[in-house]
């Protein structure tokens, strides 16, 4: 195991101050995420915590050793989107009795479950430790892991919930520091996403735990009837069915705080009798696009795929690592403005330190310390690539700074392939520029040179001297 001198401090959402992180077991760090929901392909807000908990991960595994550390990252495959997506996309198949709705939802949920996994691997993440699915956590389990209904029924015994419509709701006023997560009196609390405020509630703010399912709806046998179960529970199963009852690190968007986290933090306490859930809560800051809210309506939202395989985002496809260093150059507790230009920004600086690493000797060399140190002040990236930044300027050929660099960027979740330029690639993209010029393709001709300007190849246009004839020559732009 390694120590970072400076030690680990995180930003404590619980607590609202930075604080020294101390495992509950060393040989064991435990960290919670929560996943996508997988009734649509992620967009790009949702790509935000994906990154910078992959971030954490690959921090927590330098410090304890990989073999010390377990990240659980969910997926949530239940869930009345869900319903509604697979109702929308196979509708006719279901009337028609050839799909069944489980059927139908079980596609909706692999095919956009498969979609996230790609997405996400091309961002440079890591995997987690575990992935746990919704639907596998509802009813008691052979391995006897924490589930959904057990979870409910000891809610139910110990005071904290109760049977009211055919619903079970958890009662908030069982619990006298309800709140203390969002830092909202009970009186203040207004019911969350996904909860009706219904007069069989003893509190505006009780939400669901298990709600009944009409026969056209998905649903599990339980002591209450045939249902499913509410948001909010998945998240106490699955964290306590592999981290235990209570885990170090819980983490997500700022926008999970309330209800979701309270919620969460609520059921888990009252469930098992402890005093916390986590340890410590961390939750990334909002995301906006060209400095407004992104909303289908403003007609700037966008998912990761489209930004990776089309050229919707400012006229053209961006690589994973470029989206991924763009989300990291800010802190990831403050808000970020996803614009074209922060991309560019983000693309630049990542050619000059790859063509710097690409000076270093086939075999990496070793993290820096004050690469951890950075990273160890609550996840300070922009502090740690700056320490990148000033490698790339001491790197020459086979040196320590470029071996240096290249551990680095390969920690951190870049590509350290060569980034040396492939002189036939350049030639055949300027024989098909030339070839457009020719027939007054002008659009397609500065396609191909903007292409190549984004892989560090800068082109010159000029006249031969002797023939007259348009050439064009190239150089590689640092």
């Amino acid at each position: 195991m390694s120590d970072a001198p400076q030690g680990l401090r995180l930003y404590n959402t619980l607590t609202r101050t930075k604080e020294n992180f101390v495992p509950i077991d060393p040989l064991n760090v435990r960290m919670y995420v929560c996943g996508p929901t997988v009734y649509d392909f992620a967009h790009i807000g949702n790509a935000r915590p994906v990154i910078v908990f992959d971030v954490l991960f690959r921090l927590l595994r330098q410090v304890y050793d990989a073999a010390h550390v377990t990240y659980v990252r969910n997926i949530t495959d239940v869930d009345d989107k869900i319903n509604a997506r697979a109702l929308r996309d196979f509708g006719a198949e279901i009337a028609s009795g050839t799909l069944s709705l489980n059927e139908a939802i079980r596609r909706v949920t692999e095919k956009t479950a498969d979609q996230f996994h790609r997405d996400v691997a091309v961002l440079g993440c890591l995997e987690p430790t575990v992935e746990p699915r919704a639907t596998e956590f509802v009813e008691p389990r052979a391995d006897g892991k924490v589930d959904m209904i057990t979870l409910i029924q000891s809610l139910i015994e110990r005071g904290h919930a109760y049977v009211a419509a055919s619903e079970v709701l958890f009662d908030t006023a069982s619990m006298p520091d309800y709140g203390q997560l969002s830092k909202r009196n009970l009186d203040e609390q207004q019911a969350g996403a996904r909860v009706a405020v219904d007069a069989h509630k003893k509190n505006p703010g009780d939400f669901v735990l298990w709600k009944l399912s009409s026969p056209e709806e998905p649903g599990w046998n339980s002591p209450w009837g045939r249902g499913r179960p509410g948001w909010h529970i998945e998240c106490s199963a699955m964290s306590a069915a592999y981290l235990g009852e209570v885990f170090d690190i819980h983490g997500g968007g700022l926008d999970l705080i309330f209800p979701h986290h309270e919620n969460e933090i609520a059921q888990s306490r009252c469930a098992h009798g402890t005093d916390v859930m986590a340890n410590i809560w961390m939750h990334n800051g909002f995301l906006q696009v060209e400095g407004q809210k992104m909303s289908k309506s403003v007609g700037n939202f966008y998912s990761i795929n489209e930004l990776l395989e089309t050229e919707t985002f400012g006229g053209r496809k961006w690589p994973g690592e470029v989206l991924r260093l763009a989300m990291l150059m800010t802190h990831y507790r403050e808000p970020i403005d996803f614009s074209v230009r922060k991309l560019e920004e983000a693309e630049n600086t990542l050619r000059k330190w790859k063509r710097a690493a690409d000076l270093a000797p086939t075999a990496a060399g070793q993290v820096p310390m004050e690469i951890i140190d950075a990273l160890s002040d609550d996840l300070a990236t922009y502090a740690a690539f700056q320490v990148l930044t000033q490698l790339a300027g001491e790197a020459a050929d086979g040196n320590d700074a470029a071996a240096s660099l290249k551990a680095s960027l390969l920690f951190l979740g870049f590509d350290v392939t060569s980034a040396r330029v492939d002189e036939d690639h350049v030639a055949k993209a300027i024989a098909k520029r030339l070839a457009f010029i020719a027939a007054k393709n002008w659009a397609e001709a500065d396609r191909i040179r903007d292409e190549l300007l984004a892989q560090g190849v800068q082109l010159k246009d000029g006249k031969d001297p002797i023939t007259g004839e348009r050439v064009t020559t190239w150089e590689v732009k640092r």
